[in-house]
């Protein structure tokens, strides 16, 4: 009984705490109390929530049966918008604050919601090597699936609440994208309802113009229903060596040479200054020495960027054995460092091991409950960015984002892009090495003025054909947004399927002017 009254005195503290000093100032200055008690929680229960939904679906396979229907429905609500007089632009009825990405578009409540409820596996063939999912499926459904019978994902990006469908009309990459490409790349086939309600599959050889097409295009050439993936076969343990590197030329060097190791599977590396660096190569193993064996994803352990600049400040190299699916989600736990910002003593053991179990909040709550003004602040104080570079131009990179932003960590993954039509390619005919120059934190620059810094950065980006995520924000102009993006052929498929009137163009949906 002590226990309870205990805790009912101190619940009815806190909501007087927050009376006196009002719901905003708690919220924007100590945001750590209100995710604490509230969202960790919450988070919780959606994850279980989602993950017993997902194993009854699948085991039942009930969604297979459903998903026919559910396609039918969406061709059926396009083709009453159609019938009403196609008044508006269309978008998915997905509310703005459940998606990864930082915007939450204003367009959501001027556009047609096309309700889409398709969030299940479908098929997994083995003997083609081949997952079938809808597009709302998530990367941590797909490991906790894929890797408990044997299989997984060449690229698998990193956040547990990533879906496919975002990753296929935006992007997606992962530390084995140097052998494999992008998450686009390792798919072999979409499913689309087009403006006209009409049902379309597209693979490499059918509908290739398509095909090539929707990547990138943010869900403005059709509604995504359904995607095709390849699937290799998966082993238990990542064996994951770190090195130390110090001097920038040095750390440049040691990076592209591993990332042109066909031999690692997977390549990353951290970047703590500008002369100091830990880069990680692995391979997928079975075999593991215990006494090297790390479980980094249990809840107690240390966060996996703070685990890897240990590395660092003692100089010395590593070699750890990481099971597969902990690999795949390392960051997660720690949203890569952005949860430090949130609780900052998220990664103190005390608060680990108490605590450490209901971590990360669920990104969609932290948007939803952060208000106008601390979006605000977030938006003039905070940098969330992913620069595709060419890995030649790396070094040259790394200076710009040190002059321009002073964010540190910056995460590097290497990639190859193939030459292929669509938005994004390399500038010659041949594929090309790249670099994700991944920044996310609070600016140290002096006088740090997002709009101006950003579109200085914007524009080295562009000069050494180099893309900008578009989950982000984008401070380019039109103009410049299409020096940066090749629309070519994205624009001869929307003028030939009739989207002009049906979709908003994808610079209309990611450039700040779509943004509350």
């Amino acid at each position: 009984m002590e226990p309870a009254v205990s805790l009912a005195v101190c619940a009815l503290l806190f909501l007087l705490w927050v009376r006196v000093k009002g719901l905003e100032f708690v919220l924007i200055h100590q945001r750590w109390v209100f995710v604490c008690l509230f969202l960790l929680p919450l988070s919780l229960i959606f994850d279980i929530y989602y993950y017993v939904r997902a194993w009854v679906v699948f085991k039942l396979s009930s969604a297979p049966r459903l998903h026919g229907q559910r396609v039918r429905d969406i061709q059926k609500q396009v083709r009453e918008w159609k019938e009403q007089g196609s008044k508006t632009f269309m978008c998915t009825g997905r509310p703005g604050w459940l998606t990864v990405s930082l915007r939450v578009g204003k367009y959501k409540k001027t556009h047609k919601n096309i309700m889409i409820n398709l969030m299940d596996i479908l098929e997994v063939d083995t003997k083609k090597q081949i997952v079938r999912v809808e597009p709302l499926v998530t990367m941590g459904q797909v490991t906790a699936l894929l890797t408990s019978i044997g299989w997984t994902l060449p690229v698998l990006p990193e956040l547990d609440d990533l879906t496919v469908g975002g990753l296929i009309m935006g992007t997606g990459i992962e530390s084995s994208s140097h052998k494999y490409g992008l998450f686009q790349h390792i798919c072999t086939a979409y499913e689309l309802v087009l403006a006209d309600g009409s049902f379309v599959r597209c693979t490499p050889s059918e509908n290739s113009d398509l095909f090539y097409a929707v990547p990138w295009s943010c869900g403005t050439l059709g509604f995504l229903v359904a995607a095709e993936i390849r699937i290799i076969p998966a082993k238990k343990y990542v064996k994951l060596r770190f090195e130390p590197v110090r001097g920038l030329e040095a750390i440049c060097d040691k990076f592209t040479r591993e990332s042109q190791r066909p031999e690692n599977h997977f390549v990353e590396g951290l970047l703590y200054s500008l002369d100091e660096a830990v880069i990680m190569t692995g391979v997928m193993t079975d075999d593991a020495e215990p006494s090297k064996l790390n479980s980094i994803g249990n809840y107690y352990k240390p966060w996996f960027f703070k685990h890897v600049e240990n590395y660092l400040k003692t100089n010395q190299e590593g070699l750890e054995y990481i099971p597969l699916r902990h690999y795949y989600h390392r960051h997660t736990r720690s949203i890569f460092w952005e949860l430090q910002d949130i609780i900052p003593f998220g990664n103190n053991p005390v608060f680990r091991y108490l605590f450490g179990w209901m971590v990360p909040p669920k990104i969609s709550l932290l948007k939803l409950t952060q208000g106008e003004t601390l979006r605000k602040l977030y938006e003039q104080h905070h940098v969330v960015q992913d620069m595709l570079v060419p890995m030649k131009c790396l070094s040259q990179a790394v200076h710009t984002f040190h002059n321009d932003i002073h964010v540190y960590p910056i995460w590097l993954c290497p990639f190859i892009l193939p030459s292929q039509p669509g938005l994004v390619h390399p500038k010659g005919d041949e594929a090309e090495l790249y670099v994700d120059i991944g920044a996310y934190g609070e600016p140290r620059v002096k006088h740090f003025e997002a709009r101006s810094c950003m579109r200085q950065l914007e524009k080295f980006v562009r000069s050494v054909h180099g893309f900008q995520m578009l989950y982000a924000d984008c401070y380019m102009s039109r103009e410049e947004f299409w020096e940066m993006f090749d629309g070519s052929l994205y624009h001869r498929l929307r003028e030939r399927l009739g989207c002009q009137d049906a979709f908003p163009e994808v610079y209309d949906k990611i450039c700040k002017a779509a943004r509350h």
